[in-house]
């Protein structure tokens, strides 16, 4: 068991952060019988609302810009029992008293779930300045939204999966779309330069302006946006710009504390995060997942999800604490296409297993050692699961391989190691 838990069962349970790893934690820790009192804080007015569809539904054309709340007040406060503390950001952690400060009253709990996700990195020196936005919220995403209406030359920093997303609203209706990315393709530290390379070419299909191994010198204009300068001294003219080059986990308000912290609140295996009582899930936790033997920080939908009830369930009955190894899985969609991703991708080799990386469909199986790791696929919806089950038994990858062999057509292509 983990030796951060408590010994006695707690009586009141306080969540930080209205997000879906909250959320799922506050539905966990009712589900599992707890009876005591239940504080979700979050930052945002919004009830805890769904942030794929940020940069899927509330960008399209057409699309509703109402928030996918997962469920009303009336849920929440009275069929749950919770007491909501929204538009209240926490601004401090006293894990000897057990207490929480937000909003300038001090929370009591017992048990504690950090669940305060990440925020959006920016552009040094864009602060203020009109057309240069971040998705990560509901207002970011309205913002982008009306601008894309309007009309907007487009430039987006960094080739990750919601700058993907952006682009293909910006080209969907028919606008000039540029993405700018530092690495020699998209998705690089996630896929490996292979099949970022491959994916790009969704991009130029499609009539976005890919410009890989580009740093941004300076985003251009005085009270609004204008251009965006490249190291080579290229200016892409831009009355939208949106900054997709990563995010940083929301830990500042933990300062004093004591908890650790690196890159994230660090966690054990049970999601407890060094103090009696405390734990964390969702973008803000890093814990050592045994499943792969290695310590992770995951910001992924499926993986907040599934952290939000571990730690609720570990913190509500720290007797029957069980670890968290979760197998990552994130998906995007682009331009009509399906990406989708689960596991590792590790540095010892892959194989396509299904389709052509050069085509509209294809099924990569990544490896560590004599163990399947991972899988990619686009337009591969009904392959991904079989074998993120397969990752999440450690599976071989010899297995993995002759399964794909009896269940899609094959074109074998193993790359270097």
């Amino acid at each position: 068991m983990s030796a951060t838990t408590v010994g006695a069962d707690p009586r009141s349970l306080v969540v930080v952060g209205a997000s879906l790893a909250g959320l799922r934690a506050v539905e966990a820790a009712r589900k599992a019988g707890f009876a005591g009192r239940i504080t979700l804080i979050g930052d945002e007015p919004h009830l805890p609302y769904d942030r794929p569809p940020l940069s899927k539904q509330v960008l399209a054309a057409g699309g509703s810009t109402e928030p996918v709340t997962f469920r009303s007040r009336a849920e929440l406060v009275d069929e749950l029992g919770v007491e909501l503390l929204l538009d209240t950001p926490a601004t401090g952690l006293d894990p000897d008293t057990g207490v929480v400060h937000a909003g300038g009253a001090e929370v009591a709990y017992d048990a504690l779930v950090i669940a305060t996700g990440a925020a959006a990195r920016g552009l040094p020196g864009t602060e203020g300045l009109a057309g240069v936005h971040v998705l990560r919220t509901l207002d970011d995403a309205r913002a982008v939204r009306r601008a894309l209406d309007e009309g907007a030359r487009t430039v987006v920093v960094g080739a990750g999966f919601v700058g993907s997303e952006v682009a293909s609203a910006a080209r969907e209706r028919g606008l000039p779309a540029t993405v700018v990315e530092a690495l020699s393709a998209p998705l690089v530290r996630s896929v490996g330069p292979e099949l970022g390379a491959a994916l790009s070419s969704l991009h130029t299909r499609n009539g976005t302006v890919l410009r890989c191994g580009q740093a941004v010198a300076a985003v251009e204009g005085a009270d609004r946006v204008v251009g965006v300068r490249l190291a080579d001294g290229t200016v892409i003219g831009a009355d939208l710009v949106v900054v997709g080059i990563g995010a940083v986990p929301r830990t500042d308000w933990l300062a004093g504390s004591g908890l650790p912290v690196d890159d994230g609140v660090v966690c054990d295996e049970f999601l407890g995060a060094g103090a009696p009582g405390v734990h964390a899930a969702g973008d803000v936790a890093r814990w050592h997942n045994p499943l792969f033997d290695r310590s992770m920080r995951v910001e992924h939908w499926s993986a907040a999800a599934e952290q939000g009830a571990r730690a609720a369930r570990n913190a509500v009955a720290p007797a029957g604490a069980r670890p968290c190894t979760t197998v990552p899985y994130s998906w995007s969609d682009w331009y009509g296409s399906r990406v989708q991703f689960a596991g590792v991708a590790a540095e010892d080799g892959l194989e396509i297993v299904s389709g052509d990386p050069a085509g509209d469909h294809f099924v990569a199986l990544y490896r560590e050692g004599d163990r399947l790791t991972g899988v990619l696929t686009l337009n591969g919806q009904r392959h991904v699961m079989k074998y993120r089950r397969l990752i999440a038994r450690r599976a071989r990858f010899d297995e993995a391989v002759a399964f794909a062999r009896t269940s899609a057509p094959v074109r074998s292509a193993t790359a270097t190691p």
